[in-house]
């Protein structure tokens, strides 16, 4: 029997609604999977145990008073810990904010609230979010689910498998590179990366540069898309979201979107978008999946939009980002920083005002582009990540099929390229891959297009399911509770 912890979101909200399951009970439940199996992977880096439980009370209180509830009313959430959450530590995974404690929540997590979610902890992050494999010399590795031995990819990997093994039902995510999406197919689970402007952030340094963009992450597609539907207020603190938002959000379709008729949809599927590295297991796997998916859609062909400068801009708009947030930092305590940090400061620093004005025109041209892309097709299919779950010991893959990589990020460049031009996009697990390990794709729609990409991307998970080989998986809960800690690894806080 499952316990409450497992449920989806949108079953344990129904199941308090109707006074069949506690908001106390769900809580004591996600707290026991938390002590169970976190030691294994490290995922939850700060909790709040008792502040949840008593927060699970007046939930509790609530819904007995007949009180009128919120969306998220009684689900537990862990915040990434990039992310403030007033009263819990805020470190970025950097020794410099180790003792950091945040005095406000940020917009996101003030939201989240409203709904009536319980925030019950933090979870792992690379340093800054700096990398696809999240580590730091604060709290260490986070290990996959499904072989703690392996990367759970990142930056938001504390949260995903958080997710993926019941310790809470949803989670915050943000994404630049991949951050939501790469994570999610590591560890079987849903990362949706919304159309910039829908979701606001207050902790932005540079808020014109978009990016990065804050995301839900859940189980399964109906509960991400009833988590992103309460984190869409609008905030004049973000530059883009006023503007996005004069016209009128229907933010309440996110949970439910109107169906789509997969027969009639006109599919583009592509391994590598031309130009990602992509292994050629990787590319196997994906055919076969793209198999299944080719009895179900009106018609698909393997082709991709233009991507021929996305490494270019990408590399230029990204080292602008980390100059502007973490130069100063790195120059003045060049032994608290990691790395992937010193890299991106080092790359950031040889370009010029010429380099940038490049990249900026560069990523118009791409996105101009994709326009016309997405008038021929309604959607566009890639593999959710390049490469199969490796050893987080290697803190980046510097190489794919023998061919060497050019930068410690360039393996996310299946996701990096959608993030230049702000289309919408959703990874959500199909089974395995060959070695045994989740395996995600990644649906991309028009610019704007969330709700299509939701509920095409709902569609589709229903036809998945009802394969075992492409069903999502789910990690030995029993299993994991039985190996040791993580932190008695060697290597668990270290870099090299």
């Amino acid at each position: 029997m499952a316990e409450p912890c497992d449920l989806p979101a949108v079953i344990a909200r129904q199941a308090m609604a109707s006074r069949a399951l506690s908001p106390v009970e769900l809580v004591k439940s996600c707290i026991a999977r938390i002590e169970a199996v976190d030691p294994a992977v490290n995922a939850m880096i700060a909790r709040d145990f008792e502040g949840a439980l008593a927060e699970a009370r007046e939930k509790e209180a609530a819904i007995m008073r007949g009180d009128p509830l919120g969306p998220l009313h009684g689900l537990p959430l862990a915040v990434k810990d990039l992310i403030d959450a007033k009263g819990l530590p805020t470190t970025f995974g950097s020794p410099l904010f180790a003792a950091n404690r945040a005095a406000k929540d940020e917009a996101i997590v003030a939201m989240l609230r409203r709904a009536g979610a319980i925030v019950i902890g933090k979870t792992n992050t690379p340093e800054w979010g700096a990398g696809g494999n999240t580590r730091n010399a604060v709290h260490g590795v986070t290990g996959n689910p499904f072989d703690p031995s392996r990367s759970a990819a990142g930056s938001s990997g504390g949260s995903a498998v958080a997710v993926a093994t019941g310790m809470v039902p949803l989670a915050t995510g943000s994404d630049t590179g991949g951050s939501l999406r790469n994570p999610a197919a590591f560890n079987g689970i849903v990362g949706y990366r919304p159309s910039p402007g829908l979701v606001a952030s207050d902790s932005r340094n540079m808020s014109w540069i978009q990016l990065a963009q804050l995301g839900p992450m859940a189980r399964n597609v109906a509960d991400a898309g009833l988590m992103a539907s309460c984190m869409m207020e609008r905030s004049a603190t973000d530059s883009i979201s006023v503007i996005a938002h004069e016209g009128r959000v229907e933010a309440a379709l996110f949970a439910d979107p109107p169906p789509v008729e997969l027969r009639g949809m006109r599919l583009a599927v592509s391994a590598d978008l031309g130009f990602a590295p992509t292994e050629s297991a990787i590319r196997t796997v994906f055919a076969t999946k793209c198999a299944r998916l080719a009895r179900e859609v009106g018609s698909i062909e393997e082709t991709h939009p233009d991507c021929r400068d996305a490494d270019e801009a990408f590399g230029i708009l990204r080292g602008v980002m980390f100059l502007g947030r973490h130069r100063e930092l790195a120059e003045r305590h060049p032994d608290q920083v990691g790395p992937n940090i010193h890299q991106q400061i080092a790359e950031g620093l040889r370009y010029t005002a010429v380099d940038v004005a490049r990249a900026l025109s560069l990523q118009t041209a791409m996105y101009r582009s994709w326009q016309g892309f997405f008038e021929r097709f309604d959607l566009l299919v890639t593999p959710a990540i390049t490469i199969s779950p490796r050893a987080w010991r290697e803190l980046y893959p510097a190489e794919i099929d023998g061919q060497p990589t050019r930068t410690y990020y360039q393996w996310l460049a299946l996701a990096y390229a959608v993030t230049l031009t702000g289309h919408p996009a959703i990874a959500i697990p199909v089974g395995r891959d060959h070695a045994g390990m989740p395996f995600g794709i990644q649906i991309v729609g028009p610019r704007g297009g969330d709700l299509k990409v939701l509920a095409a991307a709902r569609a589709l998970e229903t036809i998945f399911a009802g394969s075992e080989d492409t069903a999502r998986p789910e990690p030995d809960i029993e299993w994991l509770k039985a190996q040791p800690p993580l932190a008695m690894s060697e290597g668990f806080r270290a870099f090299d």
